[in-house]
């Protein structure tokens, strides 16, 4: 089967949707991501299904929620048979190029327990060929790169601490030690040009994944003081910590499962006052900037080479970052910031369309079905998320979504979660279900907690209205989506599939 064109899929690590339309857009500059916006369909409405990394790369390269997926935590293994974007692209006569990582666990039932890849949670996807590896705990390429390049690094976790240019104490704002041409994203970037320079012209695939700006936060120069923390916008917070915790018994919890001082390396008596609080923000944004400088040499070089017109390419985050926002950090949380990413897609022969912005509700699980389509696969009736083809046309289906729906699991078997320490749950109700329409956001827990209630037309998440009586009818008819939601979209892969006297017949699970 002959490629449909070129594919390159980039997802950036923990970028919150508001730095490029929103909150932080104005004091954030993006340019290569901000002119490609011109010239693609962005989706302002669009969410993470899960967090953290490897549960939300799993439903994002599967096109599975994480109740069917169930690898919900990084170190929980993805089932073996699970169909994901490598394994179905191949059938299209693409072979799958992994620049980056895809942090996925493997699962032991097909490995002998001495095998190296039950070591670690950072392994490739299934299908992938690993062209440069990035893992974020372990990334020996980038580290033999340093070596090479005369950094002295002894331990690997030194890297991410930033260094005084004069010796002595650092300061958060120091640069990291290595020069911004030897950073893990410019390493990657050069990689992945190095490769694509080689490859034929049409028919390749290619997911781009970079680590940045996820923490730690420290940035080489011009990046780690691009952005003065005084210019920047306090975080969007209630006046103290307590009332963060009042809103609910979840958040004393996360509150303390994640702080300002985990952000980076080095730092361990971090007090989080504004003005360190501001500092990492700026540091953030300086970091997000030097991924979309790498992201504009990429666009670049597939303008000069001729293949930018002929390749489909996709750029997303796999989850948010709460940055400081509700006193919180890191993304284990409910909050719409550690969820709601960018989602930009250029289609070839789409220009009719372009710097179009669809409003309608998009979840990650969509990307996958949405290249498979578009590469002329069959899409896996395994995979919960729906083709965004017709919205880049300028279509809305009839029977498109009118909320998102996310999941969080705050266990694990292993070494029990402060959640679980402090509320008192299992492994297996340690979790909860995440609702977003154009007015509420509702959250539902596995375990005897009450749920919450958002109300965007009032207070929005600085309020919990649950318990409101006004509200109960509201409460009530959310929770029946939700549990509907969970209902029509539990395991497919087999369920509409019939052993016939003529033979299996499948059905699709959803009609173009």
């Amino acid at each position: 089967m002959r490629p449909a064109g070129n594919v390159l899929f980039i997802v950036i690590d923990q970028l919150r949707a508001d730095c490029l339309t929103g909150a932080l857009s104005a004091h954030v500059d993006l340019p290569n991501l901000r002119a490609f916006m011109a010239d693609a369909v962005s989706f302002a409405r669009h969410y993470s299904v899960t967090n953290p990394c490897g549960p939300s790369r799993a439903s994002l390269l599967t096109g599975q929620y994480a109740m069917n997926h169930r690898s919900v935590r990084n170190g929980t293994p993805l089932r073996h048979d699970t169909p994901n974007i490598a394994t179905e692209m191949r059938k299209a006569g693409y072979v799958p190029q992994l620049f980056g990582y895809t942090d996925t666990s493997a699962d032991p039932r097909v490995y002998d327990a001495n095998d190296p890849i039950l070591r670690s949670y950072e392994c490739p996807m299934q299908g992938f060929d690993e062209v440069v590896e990035m893992q974020f705990e372990g990334s020996r390429d980038w580290r033999d790169h340093l070596r090479r390049a005369g950094y002295a690094v002894e331990q690997f976790w030194d890297i991410y601490k930033p260094v005084a240019p004069g010796g002595g104490a650092p300061a958060l704002t120091d640069p990291a030690l290595y020069r911004a041409e030897d950073s893990d994203t410019a390493f990657l970037t050069d990689a992945f040009l190095s490769a694509m320079r080689s490859q034929e012209r049409h028919g390749w695939f290619a997911h781009l994944t970079y680590i940045r700006p996820h923490p730690p936060l420290v940035a080489p120069a011009p990046y780690n003081t691009m952005y003065h923390p005084a210019t920047l916008p306090l975080p969007d917070r209630l006046p103290r910590l307590d009332d963060e915790r009042a809103v609910h018994p979840f958040f004393g919890p996360a509150l303390e499962n994640f702080q300002a001082r985990d952000m980076v390396h080095g730092f361990e008596k971090l007090n989080a006052d504004d003005d360190v609080i501001q500092t990492l923000r700026a540091i953030y944004l300086g970091l997000a900037t030097e991924v979309d400088t790498h992201i504009g040499r990429v666009i670049s070089e597939l303008k000069d080479c001729g293949q930018y017109e002929n390749t489909l390419l996709v750029i997303t985050a796999d989850h948010g970052e709460m940055l400081g926002d509700r006193h919180a950090w890191g993304k284990m949380t409910v909050y719409d910031a550690a969820y709601h990413t960018p989602l930009l897609i250029r289609v070839p022969g789409n220009a009719a369309q372009a710097g179009r912005i669809v409003q309608e509700p998009t979840e990650s699980i969509d990307i996958t079905p949405t290249i498979l389509e578009w590469a002329g696969c069959d899409v896996p009736n395994s995979m919960d998320g729906r083709s965004l083809l017709p919205l880049l046309q300028g279509q809305v289906p009839d029977d498109w979504r009118s909320y998102t729906f996310s999941e969080l699991d705050f266990g694990e078997p292993e070494n029990p979660t402060i959640w679980q320490r402090t509320l008192g749950t299992d492994n297996s109700c340690s979790c909860l279900s995440i609702l977003r329409d154009a007015r509420f956001t509702l959250v539902a827990f596995a375990a005897d907690l009450p749920p919450m209630l958002f109300d965007h037309r009032a207070s929005g998440e600085h309020e919990n209205v649950a318990g409101r009586p006004e509200y109960q009818a509201d409460l009530a008819r959310l929770t029946q989506v939700m549990l509907r939601h969970r209902m029509c979209n539990m395991d497919h892969t087999l369920s509409l599939c019939s052993v016939t006297p003529q033979g299996p017949r499948s059905q699709p699970r959803y009609r173009r």
